[in-house]
């Protein structure tokens, strides 16, 4: 009986990875190391991993989570990429989906090379297929992993990184997908799910299992419309809320048609690759947060694919206003429910090196879009939803950078191509395309 994930390497140093090294530490007993860039962030966390011989440690907030919670002492640490040496079978990555490939570069290509499995832990679409080709000639019979998303909601404990994190939520379900067609791995990372009290739901390819992120399909209207990138970049005192109808927040009729006609051209896509389409509605009910049953009908939700635009605009827009507050809260006194809707939107700040940065959110989902938009120029399908994404925050990005004030800004304000991996991920898809049985 041959067992996985004996040596694990993490990759990142992210609250995410205390809990992924906590949890295959202490479910598989394996040998764990993590890996992280030299960044003063970084190096806050690694000193604080030295202070405290190396114990991790993840603590909960709600007691129905006690599975996913505990210590453990990882075995090794890498400060830069560069370093790291070893045999490893499982790579592990937990760093965001933008910095796969210059955090890959950075390894040893020995190391890659022995390693047989590399599991991505939030990817995007298309994610699985660029670490295939990176791989290529390494180690072209390696297997890849995409989940759909992490499967929780982790922060640090403090206001810094350090050895402690808490997690705040657990997902219900996960989707997972391999390169494998019959993978033993899956069926392991199966049995850490049931214990840890996750479904993880098997799809029949890592692609499928990166279009079942809700995020993929509602980041992108929320955050790259006129209204969130002033609230983002324009450094005004007064807080806008992500989830908020207009003026509080960006939600108005149009937004919601952006939102619907994006995931019909990611569809449109989707379909490309002979994946089922997902039931936007559906999803964001079932799989994300439920509404009472009062706001939508169930027979609404179930048809949603098959009733014409307007009517699926006027259930989308029912379904953000019927989540402004948690519809399973208990009121206070005055019969106010939580402010559920009530997250802000971040703006721009210092980060650490003293420069200009952007929120993750816009700033992975500018990647997020612009890989999506580079494969629907190569299937030469139209996509003009996705195209208003991308020019509206490459136009904001421009007119920041080009304005008087003496800033210096991170590279994240600069607009870019990433044609390398568009190029990367297109060669893999018409590949996996040629290779298909039908």
């Amino acid at each position: 009986m041959m067992t996985y994930f004996n040596k694990v390497l993490l990759l990142g140093t992210g609250p995410t990875v205390i809990q992924l090294a906590v949890n295959f530490k202490n479910y598989y007993n394996s040998k764990v190391a993590i890996a992280g860039r030299e960044s003063l962030r970084s190096k806050m966390f690694f000193e604080t991993i030295v202070q405290h011989q190396l114990e991790l440690n993840v603590n909960i907030q709600n007691t129905q989570h006690q599975s996913v919670a505990g210590k453990c002492i990882i075995d090794a640490f890498f400060k830069g990429y560069h370093t790291v040496s070893g045999d490893w079978d499982t790579v592990v990555l937990s760093v965001t989906t933008d910095s796969y490939i210059s955090v890959l570069a950075q390894i040893d290509k020995e190391v890659l090379k022995k390693a047989s499995c590399f599991i991505l832990i939030s990817p995007t679409f298309g994610s699985s297929h660029l670490i295939t080709n990176f791989l290529k000639y390494l180690s072209p019979k390696t297997e890849v992993i995409s989940f759909s998303t992490y499967y929780g909601d982790t922060r640090w404990l403090g206001e810094n990184p350090s050895n402690e994190v808490l997690t705040t939520g657990v997902k219900r379900t996960v989707y997972i997908g391999s390169t494998y067609s019959k993978s033993d791995r899956l069926d392991e990372l199966s049995k850490l799910f049931r214990y840890l009290g996750i479904h993880l739901e098997k799809v029949a390819s890592p692609l499928e299992a990166e279009t079942k992120n809700i995020s993929l399909y509602v980041h992108p209207p929320l955050f790259m419309n006129d209204f969130s990138l002033e609230a983002i970049f324009d450094e005004k005192k007064i807080t806008k809320y992500v989830y908020k109808l207009y003026p509080e927040g960006p939600i108005t009729y149009t937004v919601i048609r952006h939102l619907l006609n994006y995931w019909k051209e990611m569809m449109a896509i989707v379909q490309h690759f002979n994946i089922q389409p997902l039931n936007l509605l559906k999803f964001m009910v079932d799989d994300n947060y439920p509404l009472q049953p009062e706001s939508i009908a169930r027979q609404e939700i179930e048809n949603f694919n098959k009733l014409e635009s307007i009517h699926q605009e006027y259930l989308l827009y029912i379904r953000y206003a019927s989540l402004l507050i948690d519809p399973f809260s208990i009121p206070n006194q005055e019969g106010r429910y939580f402010d559920f809707s009530a997250v802000p939107l971040r703006s721009i700040f210092k980060n650490h090196d003293g420069e200009w940065d952007i929120p993750r959110m816009p700033k992975e989902d500018y990647y997020r879009v612009k890989i999506i938009q580079g494969i629907a120029k190569a299937l030469k399908l139209k996509s003009p939803t996705l195209d208003y994404f991308v020019q509206t925050y490459e136009e904001k990005l421009q007119q920041v950078v080009a304005s008087p004030e003496n800033k210096i800004y991170s590279d994240a304000f600069q607009v870019k191509s990433f044609s390398q991996e568009i190029e990367m991920i297109c060669k893999e898809l018409i590949l996996s395309e040629k290779t298909k049985v039908v």
